[in-house]
């Protein structure tokens, strides 16, 4: 199945929406709307709200309650940092982020420990899509990630 894509921030800002909804879980989000309000555009001149090519870029901070503690920051170059449980997956494609959600909430996310490399992985495989593996910070295996080791 290959993954609907979301041709804009706030679209995808809306399929996490939808996702919040089906698993009733709270739901917060910030927009920082404009070259100079966006974190990635620290060159933007000031007062300077268009890009050079005359777009208005969004980004998007979603927070979601419930366990595990999961944030997504959607930049408007296509993709997301995703935090679950304090473990930070960088350049997640935008397409990829609904199925990254679901898959943390429906329990295909999971923890590996390994013998080499050490450490434990939290591996999130996104139907259809790509598996993403992020090492966990030793100290920080809180009680979600504990029980979602295999």
């Amino acid at each position: 199945m290959v993954p609907p894509h979301l041709p804009s921030t706030q679209a995808a800002v809306e399929a996490v929406r939808a996702l919040a909804r089906e698993f009733a879980l709270e739901m917060t989000v910030t927009d920082d709307i404009g070259a100079d309000q966006t974190s990635r555009r620290t060159s933007a001149g000031a007062f300077v709200v268009l890009d050079e090519d005359g777009s208005l870029p969004h980004e998007a901070f979603v927070e979601l309650g419930g366990s595990p503690s999961v944030t997504v920051r959607l930049f408007p170059e296509d993709d997301a940092l995703i935090t679950v449980d304090g473990v930070d997956f960088h350049d997640v494609p935008r397409d990829a982020v609904p199925g990254f959600v679901r898959a943390v909430h429906t329990g295909l996310a999971h923890v590996k420990g390994r013998f080499f490399p050490p450490g434990q992985w939290l591996i999130v495989p996104v139907p259809g899509g790509a598996t993403y593996k992020e090492l966990v910070p030793l100290m920080t295996l809180t009680p979600w990630l504990s029980s979602s080791v295999r």
